[in-house]
Formats: structure tokens, C-alpha cells, sequence
């Protein structure tokens, strides 16, 4: 039974770049995504930014080879390019070869076509359209995604708010872990809609300048789009396809604390037990650990909250750590398979890429984020944290590898 999981592939899209290589020349070059509201009309426009992703439907439709968008939401249209560039990193040509899966995350689903046909709807009932509904479901995005790439094994989708792509990542590494499958296609997807605009601003979190993580002065996070996806395999199958591998997922954890339908508990107890399962299934001690993407949304509750799970567990000796939200913006159910991509860049490359926006360290707190891009940087072990709504906390483990050929 295979005991090692391996990340031969990588493919994202996000407001900093359609691919990988546009993403890590942005990250470094400082360059936020972060920008006006130009996807929909909404009154929030000229007050409230977003990180949104630079292509129109029609372009990603047209990227894809489709003729039309119209069959798709944008959320869809997101994972479908963001899988398939995973799938051409990893250099798979015959999906058939190994028992292959595909586990999506999403929090938005098909929302960008379900708002509309309901303001229509609602005008006039006979201007409805039920093609803007039938794909209002998370797994419909999963589903068109796999029949995309011709994923023939096993096929589901993940919503546990804004963790669900770490599950996804977690679910995947554990099918393959326990010989049900041999390399799963793992990740989120997820556009901004304005029910999700809406629905944060009611919740008064949204920062009308642009997300600050750990600052002592942030007002909130900001709203982002994109996907990311991941491909995983067993040992055996990197052995007998050859390949290179980019980075091994070597520990994650999972906990709920239950304390709130929004809010992290303030003590931090939720991603502590997530940050320790992870550290006690990887057998790494908290001091081996090179860095730390945290979740780092920019709110008052989740950055004090995973700071002090953060001091608890590291004690005197935090690694260097950093949100990297404020290039992005906070992308919901794709946000932990994109700042997982994001880790495995910092590896590969040697760099840890900047807290952007941090000013004034928080009060409550004695550590402090990396504001500036730190180059030449020897990592070995990145943690990378996603906590979302209802106590739904993931943490995931991705360690470097010296030899990338597996024998």
C-alpha cells in the first residue's frame, strides 16, 4: 500500500496571473491583484475592491476551445483551465493508465448564472432561463471539469467553506494513501458573485482599502476569484511513469471547534488542533517547519485568532510566516489549493513571498509577518492554513524534496 503522496503537477489562475508563470512573477514582483469592480454592476463599485481574475467568460470559454460560455458558469470555466493546466504540468497523456480521480472544492458553485436568472425571474417570470439555474450546484462545476479532461474513476466535490480545497488536497492524499486510487486531481474553484459581495458586506468584514493581514490597523479581508489545482500521486506511480516530483504532502489535519457560524473561536483552538494534527501525522517538530502560509484574511477575529494558536504552538521560535491574501484576495473555496500551488512555488524557488500591506504589528501579538520578499531562502517544510466559516480548520504539510526522481 502506498505510503508517500507526491505533487507532480500544478495549475492555477487567479487575479495575478492565468498561469503558474504569470503567478510567481507577480508574487515577485510585489504586484497585488487587488483592484475596481468591473465583472458586475453593483453599487458597491468605486468603494469596494476585488482580486478579480483578468479574462471575461468568453475569453476562458475560448482558452478552452469552446465556442460559446454559455453551458458553463465562470466558476466552471475557472477549475476546467486551472485542472487543465495541472494535468499538462504533470504530463499526463492517458488518463486510463492509472485508477484516476478528481475531488473538487467549492463554496460559490454556479452562482454568477443562478443571480441572474432570479432578477429576471423575478421581473418577469417568463424571461427566466432554466439553463442559468442547472448548474447552480457545487458539484455541477466537478462534474463538467472531469468530463472536460476525461476523468474516469472517481469524481467529488468538497464545501466546507473556506477550507474546502485543503480537504480536497487531504481527501485526495488519503485515497491514494489507502490504495483506492493511484493519482488524484485535487483542488477549488470559485468566482465572485454579487451574492457573495453582498453577503460579506453584510457581515461588515470587508476592508474598502484593500485587505492588511496582521496589521493592527485591518478592517477586513477582500473578495478574490480563481482555481487552483493540484495533482497527486502514489509512489508507485511516479516510479513507474518516471516522473519528477515538485514537492510530497507530508502531513495535514482537520479540526472543528464549533464556536461560531462565522467567527474562529478566540483562543485559537481550532487551527491549533489543525497546525498539531498535521505536525503529529508529518512526525516533524514545530521547529523543523521552514515557513508558514497562513489563512490571514485581513479580519480582526481570524488574524488574532490564528496568531495566538500560532505563538502557542512555536512558542519563541516562529518561522517566518505571511498571508499572501492581499495578492489574491481571499477566494473562498479555492484559497487553500491556491496558496498550497503558492508553497510549492516557495520551495521550489527558494523564496518567501510578502505579507503586502503590513505597517503596524498587532497589540495582542509578539510576532510579526515578512513584508518584504525574502530571496536565497532554504525551506524545506511549508505549512500552509485554511480556516473557514462554522470552525471548518484544515492545516497541510508540503515538504522539498532533494532528488526529484522517485526509484
Amino acid at each position: 500500500m502506498p505510503e508517500r503522496v507526491f505533487i507532480t503537477g500544478i495549475g492555477i489562475v487567479c487575479a495575478i496571473g492565468n498561469n503558474v508563470g504569470e503567478v510567481l512573477n507577480s508574487l515577485m514582483a510585489e504586484r497585488s491583484g487587488i483592484g475596481a469592480i468591473t465583472l458586475f454592476p453593483t453599487l458597491h463599485q468605486g468603494t469596494l475592491p476585488m482580486a478579480e481574475v483578468k479574462m471575461s467568460n468568453q475569453e476562458l470559454a475560448s482558452d478552452l476551445g469552446f465556442s460559446t460560455a454559455k453551458a458553463y458558469t465562470r466558476t466552471a470555466l475557472l477549475g476546467m483551465k486551472a485542472a487543465r493546466e495541472a494535468v499538462r504540468s504533470s504530463v499526463i497523456t492517458d488518463m486510463k493508465a492509472f485508477r484516476t480521480g478528481l475531488i473538487g472544492a467549492t463554496t460559490v458553485g454556479g452562482m454568477d448564472r443562478s443571480e441572474n436568472f432570479y432578477a429576471s425571474f423575478l421581473t418577469d417570470p417568463s424571461k427566466g432561463k432554466l439553463a442559468d439555474v442547472v448548474n447552480h450546484d457545487c458539484a455541477s462545476g466537478t462534474e463538467q471539469i472531469a468530463a472536460y479532461l476525461n476523468i474516469p474513476d472517481f469524481i467529488t466535490t468538497i464545501s466546507t467553506a473556506c477550507s474546502s480545497s485543503v480537504n480536497a488536497i487531504m481527501f485526495g492524499s488519503d485515497l491514494i494513501r489507502t490504495g483506492q486510487l493511484d493519482r488524484v486531481i485535487v483542488g477549488g474553484h470559485d468566482a465572485v458573485t454579487r451574492f457573495t459581495l453582498n453577503g460579506f458586506n453584510t457581515l461588515m468584514i470587508l476592508d474598502r482599502s484593500g485587505c492588511h493581514p496582521f496589521d493592527e490597523n485591518r478592517a477586513g479581508l477582500t473578495l478574490g476569484e480563481g482555481a487552483a489545482y493540484l495533482v497527486l500521486e502514489s509512489d508507485e506511480t511516479v516510479a513507474a511513469a518516471g516522473k519528477k516530483v515538485l514537492a510530497e504532502v507530508t502531513g495535514y489535519g482537520n479540526a472543528n471547534d464549533a464556536y461560531h457560524q462565522t467567527a474562529s473561536s478566540p483562543d485559537g483552538k481550532g487551527a491549533f488542533l489543525a497546525m498539531t494534527k498535521a505536525l503529529s501525522m508529518s512526525g516533524l517538530a514545530p521547529s523543523e517547519i521552514s515557513y508558514i502560509n497562513v489563512h490571514g484574511t485581513g479580519t480582526q477575529n481570524n488574524d488574532l485568532s490564528e496568531g495566538l494558536a500560532i505563538e502557542r504552538i512555536f512558542g519563541e521560535n516562529v518561522p517566518p510566516f505571511s498571508s499572501t491574501k492581499a495578492f489574491t484576495g481571499h477566494t473562498l473555496g479555492a484559497a487553500g489549493a491556491i496558496e498550497a500551488i503558492i508553497s510549492v512555488l516557495s520551495l521550489l524557488h527558494e523564496v518567501i513571498f510578502p505579507n503586502l500591506n503590513f505597517s503596524i504589528p498587532m497589540k495582542e501579538l509578539k510576532i510579526r509577518p515578512v513584508s518584504r520578499l525574502m530571496t536565497r531562502i532554504k525551506l524545506q517544510h511549508v505549512l500552509s492554513n485554511s480556516f473557514g466559516f462554522g470552525g471548518n480548520n484544515s492545516s497541510v504539510i508540503l515538504s522539498r524534496l532533494e532528488n526529484t526522481d522517485i526509484q
